[in-house]
């Protein structure tokens, strides 16, 4: 049986030294070294068991697959086509984190966990009703909830790239993870965090 240590995403990327800037992170962004990120849905129905027991990798290849969330960004495809497709959505992370590896050196998990680091709001905006009066006013955002929001911002953001776009797929979900790591404002996902913040400020 092999160790907990030699296993590889994909046999190929090592989850060992993984470092998560934001230590308030820590605790929500699974690391569990896994070879094929596929749980086939066994924590589904388990309150917080994403966190707990769903690798990161696999938290955002099941974003992708979202039925209608994705497959309309996508030129030439109906709403559906990466519904219920997660081989599909597999091999498309496969080529992309390659593709990462080539373009920055790096180990394309570092990358992604950068990736939602840069992208995780620290503030939003939510409506207060008191005596039949509505107002905005800024909240602070529990961790768990920032990394949603940043795999959520990343998605979005793929969606947006790939959309009438000549590229392949995995090549648009390389250049929005790399830009996002690097906390670039040509990351969509890094511009929306960025957005939220300034809304909140604006609301304390």
């Amino acid at each position: 049986m092999a160790e907990k240590s030699e296993i590889k995403l994909f046999n190929k990327w090592s989850f060992e030294n993984i470092e998560i800037p934001d230590w308030t992170l820590e605790r929500y962004i699974n690391l569990t070294p896994v070879i094929i990120p596929h749980s086939c849905g066994r924590h589904d129905k388990k309150t917080f068991w994403k966190t707990k027991k769903v690798s990161i990798v696999e938290r955002l290849i099941n974003r992708l697959l979202a039925p209608g969330f994705m497959g309309s960004k996508i030129k030439g495809h109906k709403s559906s086509y990466h519904s219920g497709k997660k081989n599909h959505i597999l091999t498309i992370i496969k080529d992309a984190f390659s593709l990462i590896e080539l373009k920055t050196g790096k180990n394309p998990i570092q990358i992604l966990v950068y990736a939602i680091s840069n992208s995780a709001p620290r503030e939003e905006v939510t409506r207060i009703a008191m005596g039949g009066i509505s107002y905005s006013s800024a909240v602070d955002v529990a961790p768990q909830r920032r990394v949603d929001l940043a795999i959520k911002y990343l998605v979005q953001a793929i969606g947006k790239k790939s959309h009438a776009n000549i590229k392949p797929f995995a090549e648009n979900v390389a250049q929005e993870l790399i830009a996002a790591a690097n906390n670039s404002q040509q990351s969509q996902a890094v511009k929306k965090k960025d957005e939220v913040e300034r809304i909140a400020l604006s609301a304390r």
